[in-house]
């Protein structure tokens, strides 16, 4: 990578990079009324993250549920298969994404927006500060339920 410093003409500068494995994952949803539902989880997200989200998206919405979803393994995995055989499958309904256009679901463009729109240039040195910023954008965009269905449409 070559990039344009402040050194004096002739020393070579040395750029210091933090590196961690740590980080923060993400579920979210959202609805045709405009309505978001995200979870923060500050490890990779498991099939039991899937089951207790789908779980939450149960106790808040009311009715039939239709989940359009991507076919990332922990979607397709034995545990979210039985959580649906055990009766969720009663009021869920399941309709997965062809994996040739992630951009015809609209929970990308909930994350394209956040990343590009609502917090660009965030360096955060610890997860914690991170998370406080996501909160925050989350309730920012809870509070615009149109530009929420101006995904769903799109």
């Amino acid at each position: 990578m070559v990039v344009r410093t402040y050194a004096p003409r002739g020393q070579t500068p040395i750029l210091k990079e933090f590196l961690s494995y740590k980080h923060l994952s993400l579920i979210g949803a959202v609805t045709p009324q405009g309505r978001l539902f995200l979870t923060i989880y500050a490890h990779s997200i498991t099939s039991r993250e899937v089951v207790s989200f789908l779980g939450q998206l149960q106790r808040l919405i009311p009715g039939l549920l239709l989940v359009i979803w991507d076919g990332i393994p922990t979607h397709r995995s034995k545990i979210v298969k039985a959580y649906l055989a055990a009766g969720a499958a009663k009021r869920i309904h399941l309709e997965q994404l062809p994996g040739y256009a992630p951009d015809l679901n609209p929970t990308e463009w909930v994350w394209s927006y956040l990343k590009i729109a609502d917090l660009p240039n965030i360096a955060c040195d610890h997860l914690p500060e991170l998370e406080v910023l996501i909160q925050n954008a989350k309730r920012r965009m809870q509070r615009r339920p149109a530009m929420i269905q101006a995904f769903v449409r799109d």
